[in-house]
């Protein structure tokens, strides 16, 4: 709101079960790859918390040392390895890592999330067509918001039914909750070991709703290309609200769940902080990490 953040802010929330349910069944390290709305999928990485926000205030210590912003988070060294703005893209490179997985005779899962916006991309249907005929380990996880950017799904996709389409190919298709981090978890365990032992592509299917705008930090309810969800509809949708809930059916108490959201918010604030108090990059920059 203070306008600090010189990029393209594409808010997550209402989508963080998805990666984070889907890294929770993956292997520590496991290479994925994402779109610009990829704020849950740097941290639920494990990228660091400080070089998150340093990146998003453009400063020294980001990832990209300030210079991707926003729309470009990677974190390598925790499997994280593109991020792009430029819808589909992220496709064929997780395609790529897959066929070099299986180049090299290993049994790895490459992960690649996209919105259903990217599905209407050729790629996606080549990269699909791609993994299946080469039995490739690439799991595509759509994170299904119903919108590319504003625009719904009926005035989109000509086809009755995007897993009907999907399945069409040899390949493992699955559709859950992506409000909800434990279903996501629990199916993508059970493709992954499919995966592995059969060979072959896997196709995930989560619906989501997204509580805010396409890009920025504010509610839109009143731009009128969606309604908005009822209260109740509305926390049926929060993943966070979700997930206190099997806690709490685990065991776990209101306590436990206040101590985790005020370390974390102190973590936030300190991280915050620290960006903000880092340096810009210097004119050097400029020609430094360009590819031609």
């Amino acid at each position: 709101m203070k306008d600090e953040m010189k990029t393209p802010v594409h808010m997550g929330v209402g989508g963080e079960a998805i990666p984070v349910g889907v890294l929770s069944a993956l292997p520590t390290g496991t290479k994925t790859f994402g779109t610009y709305r990829n704020h849950s999928l740097f941290l639920a990485s494990g990228g660091p918390l400080p070089s998150f926000f340093a990146e998003l205030y453009g400063r020294l210590p980001g990832p990209g040392k300030g210079k991707a912003g926003s729309m470009h988070l990677a974190s390598p060294d925790h499997g994280l390895m593109a991020t792009s703005a430029v819808v589909g893209t992220t496709i064929p490179l997780a395609l790529g890592a897959a066929f070099a997985e299986a180049y090299r005779g290993g049994d790895g899962v490459v992960a690649v999330f996209f919105g259903d916006g990217a599905v209407e991309e050729g790629v996606f249907w080549e990269s699909l067509n791609f993994a299946a005929l080469r039995r490739l380990r690439v799991l595509f996880v759509c994170e299904d918001n119903g919108l590319a950017i504003h625009t719904p799904i009926k005035d989109r996709q000509g086809y009755r039914s995007l897993t009907e389409a999907v399945a069409a190919f040899h390949c493992f298709v699955d559709s859950g909750d992506g409000a909800d981090a434990v279903d996501v978890r629990d199916r993508t365990a059970a493709m992954a070991a499919a995966m592995r032992r059969d060979g072959g592509p896997g196709f995930l299917h989560l619906p989501y709703l997204r509580a805010l705008e396409h890009v920025g930090p504010n509610e839109d309810w009143k731009a009128g290309y969606r309604p908005r969800p009822s209260d109740a509809d509305l926390e049926r949708w929060d993943p966070v609200r979700r997930l206190e809930s099997h806690l709490k059916v685990e065991g776990h108490s209101q306590a436990e769940l206040d101590a985790v959201r005020a370390e974390v918010a102190a973590a936030v604030d300190k991280a915050a902080a620290a960006a903000l108090a880092a340096p810009f990059a210097g004119p050097e920059e400029l020609w430094t990490d360009v590819g031609a």
